[in-house]
């Protein structure tokens, strides 16, 4: 790549991987992430990103559009369930602008590898929404090697076509990723390639679990696992992205090329919150912060950390104003770019960010370091720099602090459409196996 020319992008998301989960991020023990690891040394790694939900479909509207998911009527499910198969309503609208159809348009090839999760055929689907190739799974928890999803449908796609591929998902994932790379070589369109794991969402299956797999009648999350399971998921997903990364490399795409990996959400059952509390469904610190990669040789330094709070949907921004694309003048963006912050990473700006959930009621918001958070239990202020576990609710000292953040929040809510009274929420936990404060 010449300077000056567009970058490609590949932009991998992992499900429900939580923020300490990589040793990059403090995991415990060995370390089941060593290419994510070498990524962060050799390119950047922010250590305040942010999930836009703490639940897998609302986040990828809100990356696929750069916009607050709730402006569409189906990002407000938490999230979108196997049994809204064949829903009109619960989708993502073809005629929406997305990130991959504004690069389409502008001439980049688009591809996504991996979890759609935003509506089922016929009405919705990759292909109806900017991408010009597809192959994974159309729904949220699909099983490893039978591919079926929680209520028995096979759930694997090339295109709009079925797939009877065999094997372990993560790995298939990451072979059509890698394929689509070395398909690119010699090409002289940029490419937006959207790399979306499953891992380590459950079932809880590693590459030796064929056998458990072919035993399950219906998947269960509850059922089975262990941490050392988890991690192996873990460990495996990192080596498909060690493979993607080579595969750059060997096409010569590497220098130009913006890698941007995270998570949709926060960590489910075995993950290894600390120092966070809270998990997957949850608007503690555990649900919603994720880790934040970045590799981009041509632009972005190695061995960068930077502070700056950002969401899920800045990169929606930050791919189209790397590409000097505009976003559609009658959606306008609700994410900011990060470009300038991926060369300066030392010069944060203030940013103020905010999440709705209807599972318990919860809104929350952060602003520098203070977070407010109000659920069915009440109200809560917390100082981030000091608490990062959320345990000391500091709202009866700081009254006023409490007050206008709470009015801040209830000022951003009016610019967002109000909860729909028939929105689901799919609660993959009893109350016990959440921390919560009190």
């Amino acid at each position: 790549m010449v300077d000056g020319a567009r970058p490609s992008f590949v932009f991998i998301l992992a499900d429900d991987l939580g923020y300490a989960d990589l040793g990059c991020y403090g995991a415990r023990g060995a370390s089941p992430s060593p290419v994510l690891d070498r990524l962060a040394t050799e390119g950047l790694r922010f250590t305040d990103g942010y999930a836009n939900s703490p639940v897998c479909s609302p986040t990828r509207f809100a990356l696929i559009t750069g916009r607050w998911q709730y402006r569409l009527r189906a990002g407000n499910d938490e999230p979108i369930a196997s049994r809204h198969r064949g829903s009109p309503t619960l989708g993502l609208p073809p005629e929406h602008p997305t990130l991959p159809s504004l690069l389409r348009a502008a001439g980049y090839t688009t591809a996504l590898a991996g979890k759609w999760h935003l509506g089922f055929a016929p009405h919705f689907g990759p292909l109806k929404s900017g991408y010009m190739e597809f192959f994974g799974p159309l729904s949220g928890g699909v099983d490893y090697f039978t591919h079926k999803d929680s209520a028995g449908a096979h759930d694997l796609y090339d295109g709009d076509a079925e797939s009877q591929r065999t094997g372990y998902l993560t790995d298939l994932i990451s072979d059509r990723a890698v394929d689509f790379i070395r398909r690119r070589q010699g090409q002289a369109e940029p490419f937006l390639l959207s790399v979306h794991y499953t891992a380590p969402h459950w079932p809880w299956e590693t590459r030796a679990d064929e056998a458990e797999a072919r035993a399950i009648k219906r998947i269960v999350h509850t059922d089975g696992g262990s941490v050392e399971i988890y991690r192996t998921m873990i460990r495996h997903m990192d080596e498909g992205i060690g493979r993607i990364v080579e595969a750059l490399r060997g096409t010569g795409a590497e220098h130009n090329t913006l890698v941007v990996f995270t998570s949709d959400n926060g960590g489910e059952r075995f993950s290894d919150t600390w120092p966070l509390v809270g998990k997957k469904m949850d608007l503690l610190e555990g649900g919603i912060r994720v880790p934040y990669i970045v590799r981009w040789p041509h632009r972005v330094r190695a061995g960068g950390v930077t502070t700056q709070h950002a969401i899920t949907m800045d990169w929606t921004a930050t791919f189209l104003d790397a590409a000097g694309v505009a976003p559609h003048p009658d959606y306008p963006l609700d994410g900011t770019s990060l470009l300038n912050v991926l060369e300066r990473p030392d010069q944060p700006f203030a940013r103020e960010l905010y999440w709705r959930m209807k599972w318990r009621s919860q809104k929350a918001m952060r602003d520098g370091t203070w977070k407010y958070l109000a659920t069915d239990d009440g109200e809560f202020l917390f100082d981030l720099s000091r608490d990062p576990r959320e345990r000391a609710n500091v709202a009866r000292r700081e009254p006023d602090r409490l007050v206008a953040m709470r009015e801040r929040y209830a000022a951003w809510e009016k610019t967002i459409p109000p909860l729909p009274s028939d929105a689901s929420s799919v609660i993959p936990y009893t109350r016990a196996d959440l921390a919560h404060p009190s």
